[in-house]
């Protein structure tokens, strides 16, 4: 019954996370309510074994660090300085477009990235009469590439490092980095093709864009340098904690206290606080609980069981056989609730005789990341991004967007295929001969 239970609770769920029509946040947390109500898991297990506190904490600190650092307007100041810089030519103002937005996704998260950038870009492209699709898509496609790159560029990645505690910063960016810089080229250069007649900017246009005040956009007081100071404090914890043997959690956690208690004289801590996505937290408390029900019962074993035997145990399909599936599978859904439910699956694996799961991992991460490109629901940066748009009265067509979404993940997969196959499996087959 119980098995019944929660499989109804998580499908219906799911399908009205899909559907969009209610807050994500509540039905998740509604599904885990309705979870313990139900009787499948207790009040103890929901709180101490389920919900992923760490992954909670970690995605709050940087909300928060971002937040602060955000007021100074220091990324608005980069975004027109460089569009200056370029000339307010379309074309490098496209490729640099795409180049922040990665940057920014592979070292604060996507989700903030396009926060700062899609306004600041839509200003650009009116003030320079040029169409904003091209540009959207590129920030888009960025953003979940970029994201691919580290452990905290996109929340599938923060979810998975944080369930494998071997999996550092450094490990993300040694073995994602080089196929998602790959993929990044190769993006940039189809959309600059595809785009070529449309990039064209009028001289006069050119003029008002040079004209704007970037060094207006700064807030020079000492919050600017602080939030500086503790941004780069907190990124080099990240890309050192393995040889501090300090958790990422307590790193990112520092960080932004510091930088409250730092800043409280000129930004309030309510004012801080009240920019937090607290939806977003509360949505990833709701899935782990969703999830947690499926673990309970024993879902997630059967799932397991199941990819093992349509694999027949072997390494190298079962390594594929993820990549393919949460790429698909994260076009049509958000990746969130994917990984979170195919993270228990995979440390499943182990107890089949799969002990070397390292790229199985990198699978699921590089899937769930690119996959999100395919359509607009795919990935939350992608949600962010369209809400933005029609916010501004430049509302991005579904259809045309997944028109260039589905053919560029199929490529991306591809890619991410030969690349999984001649950095991992080759070098496995060959040691099992």
């Amino acid at each position: 019954m119980d098995v019944l239970l929660a499989t109804i609770i998580f499908l219906i769920s799911y399908v009205f996370i899909m559907m969009e029509k209610y807050n994500r946040a509540v039905i998740a947390m509604l599904g885990g309510v309705l979870l313990l109500i139900s009787g499948v898991y207790s009040l103890h297990d929901m709180f101490q074994t389920y919900i992923d506190w760490n992954t909670i904490a970690l995605l709050f600190s940087m909300m928060v660090l971002i937040s602060i650092t955000e007021r100074t307007g220091l990324f608005s100041f980069i975004a027109i300085r460089f569009a200056q810089k370029v000339g307010g030519a379309p074309v490098p103002l496209l490729v640099g477009v795409g180049c922040l937005t990665a940057f920014g996704s592979a070292l604060l998260d996507n989700v903030t990235t396009v926060l700062i950038f899609v306004p600041i870009i839509l200003k650009i492209t009116k003030q320079l009469k040029l169409q904003s699709f091209p540009y959207l898509l590129m920030i888009i496609f960025s953003s979940n590439i970029g994201g691919t790159a580290t452990l905290i560029g996109d929340p599938p990645n923060i979810m998975i490092g944080q369930a494998v505690d071997h999996l550092t910063f450094l490990s993300f960016v040694n073995h994602l980095a080089p196929v998602a810089l790959v993929i990044f080229v190769s993006m940039v250069g189809m959309l600059l093709f595809l785009f070529r007649k449309s990039l064209k900017a009028g001289q006069s246009n050119v003029r008002n864009l040079l004209e704007l005040d970037a060094a207006g956009y700064l807030v020079r007081t000492p919050m600017l340098y602080q939030s500086i100071a503790v941004l780069a404090m907190t990124l080099l914890g990240f890309l050192l904690h393995s040889f501090l043997h300090v958790n990422l959690t307590i790193i990112a956690i520092s960080g932004a206290v510091l930088l409250l208690l730092l800043t409280e004289k000129e930004i309030s801590t309510e004012q801080i606080l009240s920019r937090v996505e607290w939806v977003t937290l509360f949505f990833f408390i709701g899935l782990f609980a969703l999830v947690g029900g499926l673990r309970e019962v024993g879902i997630i074993d059967e799932m397991a069981r199941v990819i093992v035997l349509f694999t027949d145990g072997d390494f190298s399909k079962t390594a594929l056989l993820i990549l393919w599936v949460s790429g698909l599978f994260s076009g049509v859904i958000d990746n969130i609730p994917f990984v979170a439910a195919m993270i228990p699956v995979i440390k499943e694996f182990e107890s089949y005789g799969l002990v070397y799961l390292d790229p199985i991992w990198w699978s699921l991460a590089l899937g769930a990341c690119l996959g999100g490109n395919a359509t607009l629901v795919g990935a939350s940066a992608n949600i962010v991004v369209a809400g933005l748009a029609e916010g501004e009265g430049e509302k991005i067509p579904f259809i045309r967007f997944m028109l260039y979404g589905i053919p560029f993940v199929i490529f991306s997969l591809v890619i991410s295929t030969i690349y999984i196959f001649i950095r991992y499996l080759i070098p496995y087959m060959s040691e099992s001969l």
